[in-house]
């Protein structure tokens, strides 16, 4: 039955994204949309799979304990319906509410868990609680975030589909842990949802309903599921929709407000002491420091909340969050599949130093991916320890920059050398 289910619910939404408007209008083929949706249901598949025969070793428990959180309030809703449908607006602690970067006690650090559990709750009301059914509806949903990146960076840098449909479909990380039912592959469709409404809102000058409601659920997703997202991106967005009107010097609009948001950033707390948001990386890393159990766990220096620390631990915080795990970090399957990813990727970069060539139809979009990214990856430097948590969250912004690179990398310059190399040896 369960087999059969699978196969039932794999034929209708195989279907299903040939006919769904925007991914039809994506400009990819049936042939193409069908692969990338079956591609990101291998990788969920997968994700699974690891999970259950390869957890303990690589910190996955995740996913199937939310899998069995998922059933439980699935049967909640038949038992207690009332319960059902007002236990995400409850706070147990009473004030829990006010702890918006709070570890304990907080109402909004529950809410990313109990959130995606009651999302999977409604998957199961289709799959009758089968894990890999419910990988069937999240694929479907979770295709919209690459899509809406393809999109606009097709628009962004003109003649180069081929590239950046490698790019976005075929990035192992990304298709990873975006792909299996944790939270990655919603965040990053709110995050595309975004910055699909906002570039193609503001290039045209039209922000209909339908692109106000997205930036809405976009913004909510990050927000419900990993809520210290938005204080880096509002300000990202911000700056973007800013440089927007002066293009030509977007990159000084850049360099200059985000100096004033890292002055903010230390000095909020002397205005309001909730803004306390040195004091909130520092107990985020606290908290990560006190899980032992993981292999990919290492050590680092402990931040302390003042700008002289902060500035001491920053190589430390790009050297996790870009760089490792190192090849003397493999422990397992995962991180040795990261460390040559990185490995790969650092090539590209290479490439792109000395095949650099030009062709972009909007700075201020590059800039917006470049500070989000990198201000991102280093918030998860400064405050996570365990490669494996890095390697996951860093995955929703991997795209941001790995797009642009290959997209400005001159391939056709490449093949020309390597040709004229090859020719050469062998007296062709």
């Amino acid at each position: 039955m369960e087999y059969l289910l699978f196969v039932l619910y794999l034929v209708l939404f195989a279907w299903l994204v040939t006919k769904v408007k925007f991914y039809t209008s994506s400009g990819l083929t049936k042939p193409q949309l069908i692969i990338l949706f079956l591609l990101k249901i291998i990788a969920g598949i997968f994700y699974g799979w690891i999970g259950i025969y390869y957890g303990g070793l690589a910190q996955m428990w995740d996913t199937w304990g939310y899998h069995a959180n998922g059933i439980i309030e699935y049967k909640l809703l038949f038992n207690h319906p009332h319960e059902y449908f007002t236990n995400l607006f409850q706070d147990p602690y009473g004030d829990g509410v006010t702890k918006f970067l709070g570890t304990t006690d907080s109402y909004w650090n529950d809410l990313k868990g109990n959130a995606f559990i009651k999302i999977l709750s409604v998957f199961d009301l289709l799959s009758l609680g089968n894990y890999y059914v419910n990988v069937i509806f999240y694929s479907f949903i979770t295709m919209l975030g690459p899509l809406c990146i393809f999109r606009v960076m097709n628009d962004v840098f003109p003649n180069r589909k081929s590239v950046i449909l490698v790019a976005t479909i075929l990035l192992p990380s990304f298709l990873y842990w975006t792909s299996g039912i944790h939270k990655e592959g919603l965040i990053f469709t709110g995050l595309g949802l975004i910055i699909y409404s906002i570039y193609f809102g503001t290039k045209e000058k039209k922000f209909g309903l339908k692109r106000i409601i997205a930036i809405l659920i976009g913004l909510l997703l990050i927000l419900v599921l990993r809520n210290f997202i938005i204080i880096i991106l509002l300000p990202a967005l911000l700056t973007w929709l800013i440089s927007l009107r002066w293009p030509h010097r977007s990159l000084a609009v850049f360099v200059g407000l985000y100096s004033l948001f890292i002055v903010l950033f230390f000095l909020a707390r002397y205005i309001n002491s909730s803004f306390d948001f040195p004091q909130a990386v520092v107990t985020k890393q606290q908290e990560f420091l006190k899980i032992t159990g993981g292999r990919t766990t290492v050590p680092i220096s402990e931040l302390e909340p003042t700008a002289i620390s902060f500035l001491k631990n920053m190589p430390q915080a790009f050297s996790l969050s870009i760089l490792r795990p190192y090849p003397s970090d493999v422990k397992h399957i995962l991180s040795l599949a990261a460390s040559i990813e990185i490995i790969f990727l650092l090539v590209l970069f290479l490439l792109l130093i000395v095949f650099h060539k030009n062709g972009i139809q909007s700075r201020p979009l590059l800039y917006f991916c470049l500070f989000f990214s990198f201000t991102l990856l280093l918030a998860i430097g400064f405050s996570v320890n365990n490669l494996g948590a890095i390697s996951r969250y860093r995955s929703v912004v991997l795209p941001l920059l790995v797009i642009p690179m290959v997209a400005l990398i001159d391939w056709n310059r490449i093949r020309k050398v390597f040709h004229f190399d090859i020719n050469n040896k062998y007296n062709i």
